[in-house]
């Protein structure tokens, strides 16, 4: 077993924190050892990176990052506490779901600070939810290694930890059932007018976004079919982000792009954008470590400007898996990712344009999508 840093290493000069020994184990058989913190439990997960150096609460919150462990890359997590979540008909307003998402968390200095809105630490969070953190990682020397040889599957364990994670596999999973509702679910505005997401694992700052525009929000499970979409009358349709291996969904796929030829107007965004493209025909990838921060540049390909967005995905569609007749609005300047393609009455995004945490920049879909849907009506 090959161990990158000890306990004691990372720790010098450190203020150590109040904790228990944990270990953090990769499928390879890597060891770190580290402080627990949060619940003293056993977890499993796909190990993947953010680069944010802030938003943690939302970050956690995500259901896109269910079935993962999450190394943060800033040193010190936990400065600004953990707000109460609160909530206005139904959206949560200052989270991105109502609980914690990520299977476990890892971080090089755990700290117990306080903002103005802080209602109790990192740690605590974490013991409520039941989730397992471990600090005094060399977070450095972790995220190096997902960057070089790609996300891996892990454990965190109580204790010097040598369990294999071998059995846990990522991207044979469906994590859509889990976060997904099992029933339609409306958010009622006082609107004549529906716009259904299709509900994959929605992130609440979507729906903050979406709701903004002044219709009334219906959620509905990720398996609906066309018929049991279109019941509603929707002005619009909205395709959320959500956590997992698109390929796995083809039925959703399938489903898309039959209500596609309804010409109904249509938002995705992240993994809907993916299944949008499976829908034409396209084919998406597994990437070597993904696209997981809040200051990730995407080019708009009409104007040549640049826009800095907020990202967490680990499948993707690059520039040669997109059929050539299908409009590639966005690219990435980093590895030619399609980060969103365009038709009629059709906008698909892979990056998130409600941008919790992170920039505004994009915002402006979901003001093309409201123009769309205006221009249908008449």
């Amino acid at each position: 077993m090959r161990v990158l840093a000890s306990k004691e290493s990372l720790l010098s000069g450190l203020h150590e924190p109040i904790g228990y020994k944990s270990s953090l184990v990769l499928d390879d058989g890597t060891l770190m050892g580290g402080i627990g913190f949060g619940a003293d439990v056993h977890a499993e997960g796909e190990l993947v990176f953010t680069t944010a150096m802030n938003g943690y609460p939302e970050s956690l919150t995500d259901p896109s990052y269910k079935g993962q462990v999450l190394v943060i890359s800033h040193p010190l997590v936990g400065n600004y506490g953990v707000p109460e979540i609160t909530s206005r008909n139904g959206i949560v307003q200052n989270m991105e779901s109502e609980g914690i998402k990520v299977s476990g968390l890892v971080v090089s200095e755990l700290t117990s600070g306080s903002g103005w809105n802080s209602a109790k630490t990192l740690d605590s969070w974490l013991k409520e939810n039941g989730i397992p953190g471990i600090s005094g990682v060399d977070t450095r020397s972790l995220i190096k290694r997902i960057r070089n040889l790609g996300a891996s599957s892990c454990a965190i364990i109580p204790g010097k930890g040598s369990k294999s994670t071998s059995a846990y596999r990522y991207d044979s999973i469906n994590f859509a059932e889990s976060v997904s509702p099992r029933e339609h679910v409306v958010h009622d505005f006082g609107s004549r007018n529906n716009i259904v997401i299709v509900d994959f694992g929605v992130k609440h700052g979507i729906l903050r976004s979406v709701s903004r525009l002044g219709y009334n929000i219906i959620r509905v499970p990720y398996n609906y079919t066309e018929k049991q979409i279109l019941s509603f009358s929707p002005a619009g349709i909205v395709y959320s982000n959500g956590p997992g291996n698109p390929n796995l969904l083809s039925e959703s796929a399938k489903t898309l792009g039959k209500v596609l030829e309804n010409g109904i107007p249509t938002l995705s965004i992240c993994l809907g954008h993916q299944l949008t493209v499976l829908s034409m025909g396209g084919r998406i990838r597994k990437m070597r470590s993904g696209h997981r921060a809040i200051n990730k540049a995407v080019v708009d390909t009409s104007s040549g400007r640049s826009y800095i967005t907020t990202h967490n995905h680990g499948y993707a569609a690059y520039a040669e898996d997109v059929p050539e007749d299908i409009e590639r609005w966005f690219i990435s300047p980093d590895d030619n990712v399609v980060e969103g393609i365009r038709g009629k009455n059709l906008l698909s995004v892979q990056f998130h344009p409600e941008s919790g945490p992170g920039t505004a920049d994009a915002e402006f879909i979901f003001k093309h999508f409201e123009r769309m849907m205006r221009l249908e009506a008449k």
